[in-house]
């Protein structure tokens, strides 16, 4: 990933925390299953922003994307209660049997604080939402004919400007979503409701 950010590219008087946060996230490498790309922030939530997106396939062809946003706003920063708040859209598949755990938003959301707590990602102000859906198709519509689908949204304040942390963060929660072991760890079946990547 070494793409030239739209939020960055060619502007003068970059503030410092910005310029550090953007640095360090982009220096994440994530493992060879997930692929990350920039793409333009949006334009109205902080003076400055940057974001970019992530997609994995698991081992038994659940997909799912992501969306990491970074936004700095000086005025904001006593609200957020810091300068940095990180804001994540994760949209996964799921396979009919984990979609119908009873527990699924809760393991869901956890994927996310132990995607945080485990790579020792500093943030506070922690919340979001998590929404299950499962959807039916009818007559002359090409797909399959029931889906499920799992859309977690969260935000944070970073404790600092070094976002690296939360960059393999976003690669672990979506790891988890399509049920990927730990690097360099092989499974034999499905690990749908592990909640560690």
């Amino acid at each position: 990933m070494h793409l030239q950010s739209p939020a960055v590219t060619g502007m003068a008087g970059v503030p410092e925390v910005f310029r550090l946060a953007v640095t360090t996230l982009r220096s994440v490498r994530p493992r060879p299953e997930l692929t990350f790309e920039e793409v333009r922030p949006p334009q109205r939530l902080a003076p400055w922003a940057y974001a970019l997106t992530a997609e994995v396939t698991g081992p038994t062809g659940e997909f799912a994307t992501g969306r990491l946003i970074v936004l700095h706003d000086p005025e904001k920063s006593g609200g957020w209660g810091g300068e940095l708040r990180l804001v994540v859209y994760l949209q996964a598949e799921l396979d009919p049997e984990f979609a119908a755990d009873p527990l699924l938003t809760e393991v869901g959301w956890s994927w996310l604080t132990e995607a945080l707590e485990v790579r020792g990602a500093d943030f506070s102000a922690l919340g979001g939402t998590v929404t299950v859906t499962s959807s039916v198709r009818f007559g002359d519509i090409s797909g399959p004919t029931r889906s499920h689908e799992l859309e977690l949204r969260g935000s944070w304040t970073a404790g600092s400007g070094d976002l690296a942390p939360h960059g393999d963060a976003l690669c672990g929660l979506l790891a988890s979503a399509v049920g990927l072991p730990p690097v360099g760890v092989t499974t034999l079946g499905p690990r749908r409701g592990d909640t560690h990547a």
